[in-house]
């Protein structure tokens, strides 16, 4: 399917994506309740810091992640790399509120936003005819670390410090990235392209959007709407699921048992809108994705039985995967891909931006004495209006042509 280079290409985001993890929400919650002790903080603390250091990597990500453009991929990859070791590192030295802060921003930043960003800048500006299945399998990474992590973190935490497992995972990732990036991609640049067929394709005529004329183009703010829907519901789902479960009387591992169906189903769907995007686009695919997630509100709201549980959470699954490689492919197909790393440092840092408000705003409904039936609606109410507005412009999604 894939030839030599584009095979090297597509291992790379594979890793990357995997390397994200330490960064993301789900690995960083593993420690929760291990940091919170050491430093004898509440659950609303805590979430106040990973919200406000979330927020702040979100706006630096924007101006960094922007470089990828300008500066040659090793070079890139290796900075990323070191940065991630690095904060790997200082992660375990964790001793009062303030390095807390500072810990989960170089976290999130290095990992969740600047890995991911990388990784998808990469394979979104290199393919072109293949670009569906690439991302696929490139994200496919995180879906593995997913997978396997959790199980072995709660694992390592019963026989070492959880001090001990970051400094080991600062070390794996100071020797092994670097030295996986120079075999893999130290001879890309980006004008690489995937080997096709079609020596004057159509796909070199289109436009190549500058970030500040992104900016002034409306249809970007629709479909940002629609992207972020994701991110930020499915943030407040998981930081506050133990809430939810209370609110259902769903028992302790409902939730925990509907994951699996969640992670299944989401790596189908992956896989499969991979195949989808390069035979349809992903233009025309977008007003389908938040469409299993508005179903899922409705689940929330209208249902409370346990089988409810597998319910919402497979179906959040299903736009998990739709969106995790359309957030990726839409952009190259209606900007180009020329000065698609600024335009992903921005949506990306917007991604980043939503999970921060999406953990916000749950908490003060929260506080506010909202049921979890009226925080559903107001999700419902959301995607339903950003899913209208994309209807109305589908059709005028297409890129521009010189």
């Amino acid at each position: 399917m894939f030839k030599s280079l584009s095979f090297k290409v597509i291992i790379f985001g594979f890793i990357f994506t995997f390397f994200s993890s330490f960064g993301q929400s789900f690995f960083l919650g593993l420690f929760n309740s291990s940091i919170r002790n050491t430093l004898s903080i509440t659950q609303g603390e805590f979430g106040s810091i990973y919200a406000s250091a979330t927020l702040l990597s979100s706006f630096l990500l924007i101006w960094v992640g922007k470089k990828i453009d300008d500066i040659n991929i090793f070079k890139f990859t290796f900075f990323v790399s070191i940065l991630l070791s690095f904060s790997c590192f200082f992660f375990s030295k964790i001793s009062s509120v303030f390095f807390l802060f500072i810990a989960v921003f170089l976290m999130r930043f290095s990992g969740q936003g600047m890995m991911s960003h990388t990784a998808t800048t990469t394979i979104s500006r290199f393919f072109t005819k293949s670009r569906g299945k690439a991302l696929s399998t490139c994200w496919f990474g995180l879906s593995t670390a997913e997978f396997i992590l959790p199980v072995l973190i709660v694992y390592l935490l019963t026989v070492t410090a959880w001090q001990n497992i970051w400094i080991l995972i600062s070390i794996f990732v100071l020797f092994f990235l670097p030295f996986t990036s120079y075999f893999l991609v130290n001879k890309l640049n980006f004008d690489s392209r995937e080997e096709t067929n079609e020596k004057n394709s159509k796909h070199s005529n289109i436009k190549q959007w500058k970030r500040i004329e992104v900016i002034k183009d409306y249809r970007f703010y629709i479909v940002c709407l629609n992207m972020l829907a994701m991110p930020w519901i499915a943030t407040g789902v998981f930081v506050y699921q133990s809430f939810i479960s209370e609110s259902k009387n769903w028992g302790t591992f409902v939730i925990a048992q509907s994951f699996m169906l969640y992670s299944v189903l989401s790596v189908i769907t992956l896989l499969a809108s991979g195949f989808l995007i390069d035979k349809f686009t992903s233009r025309k695919l977008l007003v389908f994705m938040n469409i299993p997630l508005l179903f899922s509100t409705l689940i929330l709201i209208f249902f409370n039985s346990s089988i409810s549980a597998f319910v919402f959470l497979g179906l959040i699954g299903i736009s998990n995967g739709f969106a995790n490689i359309l957030g990726s492919s839409t952009w190259a197909e209606i900007y180009g891909v020329k000065y698609i790393g600024s335009i992903k440092a921005l949506t990306t840092a917007l991604m980043v931006f939503s999970t921060a408000f999406g953990t916000a705003l749950f908490g003060v409904l929260i506080d506010k004495g909202f049921s979890i039936e009226k925080i559903a609606l107001v999700s419902f109410i959301y995607i339903f209006i950003s899913i209208i507005l994309l209807f109305f412009v589908r059709n005028k999604l297409n890129p521009k042509y010189i």
